[in-house]
């Protein structure tokens, strides 16, 4: 009897087809987008590609996910075949005992998989880096391996092995000749999971590299911070590796079942054709490695290991320091001040920071950090006034000023009456006019900051009763606005003005405005967060000469303009401040780039343990309340 088609069951596949395809189609076609917003398409163009190969990060970072995931795989594979195949032949209790400790890591959360690698290199003082990576994905792959391979050992006939060797053959052969082809499926199929898990993954990476290197994953999660269309490039690009490489897999039988057709000159004359490329290849190299000169370059060979915020260095500057000074530059990139320090508190070596003013102000307070050698600085008369001899360092004895600027309201003009921020100033955020249409910004320090100069008092208070009150008053605010508490996400979408105003850093506000004319940026009279971020050198730094020369080159013009036209962020130095905001500048008229003087109410933020606790415990408490609020 005919079955009865059932197209519900059609028309479900193609949606699911749809919803795992869709956000990949969507992320290729703005690859290709003229403009930096990653949800607005303004026109065809290739810049982002052009951008990504000229990133010396992006195409390491490229490299060092598929040599890891390719050296992984081929390990792994090897490995967890070998050890599937002498499980096999091993006793039940035995073979039963080791499938439950193969599950394991498999059941595991990553994060604690991550964190048990991390602690084994510390504890065995291995140096992170590349090799600490691929150690890693083997480990972690070789479980997958197994799970692939042994039930196609489990079909197989127990006495094949010894029938093999009863014709003759060695142990050796039996396995390559007779039992390799008939599990050749299953190890097909474990390698390619090996293969998929290492290019991956991202926590475990994240946890045991160190050393400036980098995968994919990491890369991306670096480059969030700031709004990046090459992210979209590079994943288009991976796509493409690997749909490459999916065809090749699938005709490479046919292909080799051609080559087989072929006659030994022909083979011959390959072999001969691919070592002669090498050899010019290798001769291409070794003229192009030993005929760079190296003049008077004072730092030849030595390297400078950089922690810095991800997505807050120049297109051009680091290329431009290694060529002047013959150093190379390792750059690790963290994305909270928290975060930086856990590895400066636990003796990782860096010679040079860029943290935030009370987090230098608690390096200091805990001897993490050695003072300048300003006979070795040039660059302190280049810097601006106004960001010289802060409170956190008042000599600029340990610090160098890198970005600034202020916290305040970015606002749709369209939409937000500027009498009401004039009027209201932090307040607006409790204006029921603009209920379900604000961004807070996912920050306790911040947060706090706007409540409690909304109130009246110092965004440093020690006083609870105060930050009570603050915490009263942010409670309202998102049990009554139905606030979206978000962090960069902010960035791009206030650039398409899908919300009223919110909460931003001056920096991200420049980039908002510099894309969308109708928004714009207002900072209260009642004060608000005047922040520094400086360049600090750690006290166990291994090249405190070498960081020195980093900063007066990262302070100059030409390094300072690099970072300041590429991140939006404000450059410490006045020349270049000028120059950006001046006529013809690309923060043209653009207030937001121009931090804030000359307020009585306007604050640097000051290190307190006790009150940042308290403060990020109540914080959780609005996050909860703004939950079930929605």
């Amino acid at each position: 009897m005919k079955q009865k088609k059932h197209p519900f069951g059609k028309v479900l596949m193609i949606l699911t087809l749809i919803f795992f395809y869709l956000p990949i189609v969507y992320m290729i076609v703005f690859s290709f987008n003229e403009g930096k917003s990653l949800t607005h398409f303004t026109g065809f163009s290739l810049r982002w590609y052009a951008h990504m190969l000229e990133s010396k990060d992006m195409m390491s970072a490229l490299s060092t996910t598929f040599s890891v995931a390719i050296l992984a795989t081929f390990i792994s594979t090897v490995v967890g075949t070998i050890a599937a195949i002498g499980l096999s032949k091993s006793k039940k209790i035995i073979r039963q005992l080791m499938e439950q400790v193969n599950n394991l890591p498999m059941m595991n959360p990553e994060i604690v998989t991550a964190i048990g690698f991390m602690l084994l290199f510390i504890t065995f003082r291995i140096e992170k880096g590349y090799v600490t990576m691929l150690l890693a994905h083997i480990a972690f792959c070789i479980p997958y391996v197994m799970l692939s391979v042994m039930p196609k050992i489990r079909s197989l006939d127990p006495n094949l092995a010894d029938a093999a060797m009863d014709l003759g053959c060695t142990p050796w052969k039996a396995l390559i000749k007779v039992i390799v082809p008939q599990i050749t499926p299953g190890i097909i199929s474990g390698s390619l999971i090996a293969f998929t898990m290492s290019v991956d993954d991202f926590i475990i990476s994240y946890f045991v590299t160190g050393g400036g290197v980098k995968n994919l994953s990491i890369m991306v999660y670096t480059m969030s911070k700031r709004v990046n269309p090459s992210i979209n490039a590079i994943s288009t690009l991976v796509v493409v590796i690997i749909t490459i490489a999916l065809i090749l897999i699938n005709v490479a039988p046919v292909l080799a079942a051609k080559r087989r057709q072929k006659d030994v000159i022909q083979k011959h004359s390959r072999i001969f054709s691919v070592a002669a490329a090498a050899c010019i290849l290798v001769v291409l190299v070794c003229v192009v490695r030993f005929s760079t000169k190296s003049g008077d370059r004072p730092f030849e060979g030595q390297t400078l290991h950089i922690y810095n915020w991800g997505e807050y260095t120049g297109e051009n500057i680091i290329s431009a320091f290694e060529e002047e000074t013959g150093a190379k530059v390792v750059m690790d990139n963290f994305d909270s001040n928290e975060q930086m320090y856990i590895k400066v508190a636990n003796q990782e070596s860096y010679d040079l920071l860029v943290p935030s003013d009370y987090m230098i102000q608690r390096l200091i307070q805990e001897d993490l950090l050695q003072k300048l050698d300003h006979s070795k600085l040039d660059c302190l008369d280049l810097l601006s006034e106004n960001v010289k001899g802060l409170p956190y360092d008042p000599k600029n004895e340990y610090s160098i000023p890198y970005f600034w600027g202020t916290a305040g309201i970015v606002y749709d003009k369209t939409k937000v009456d500027i009498q009401d921020l004039e009027e209201q100033g932090f307040g607006i955020f409790l204006n029921e006019k603009y209920k379900g249409d604000i961004y807070l910004y996912d920050s306790e320090r911040d947060s706090f900051m706007m409540a409690l100069k909304e109130l009246g008092y110092s965004m440093n208070t020690e006083n609870e009763a105060e930050i009570q009150e603050a915490y009263n008053w942010l409670v309202k605010c998102v049990q009554t606005m139905e606030p979206e508490i978000v962090t960069d996400e902010i960035i791009d979408n206030m650039a398409q003005g899908r919300k009223a105003l919110g909460l931003i850093y001056s920096g991200d506000a420049t980039y908002v405005i510099s894309e969308n004319e109708n928004m714009g940026y207002y900072l209260p009279e009642t004060g608000t967060n005047l922040w520094s971020d400086a360049m600090v050198i750690p006290k166990n730094a291994k090249n405190p000469e070498l960081a020195h020369a980093y900063i007066n080159f990262a302070t100059n013009y030409e390094g300072a303009y690099d970072n300041s036209s590429y991140v939006g962020y404000t450059s410490a130095n006045q020349e270049v401040l000028e120059d950006l905001y001046g006529e013809g500048g690309d923060y043209e008229g653009i207030d937001s780039y121009i931090p804030r003087t000359g307020n009585e109410f306007d604050e640097v933020f000051e290190y307190n343990e006790e009150t940042k606790k308290l403060m990020g415990d109540l914080w959780s408490r609005v996050k909860i309340a703004a939950s079930n609020a929605n």
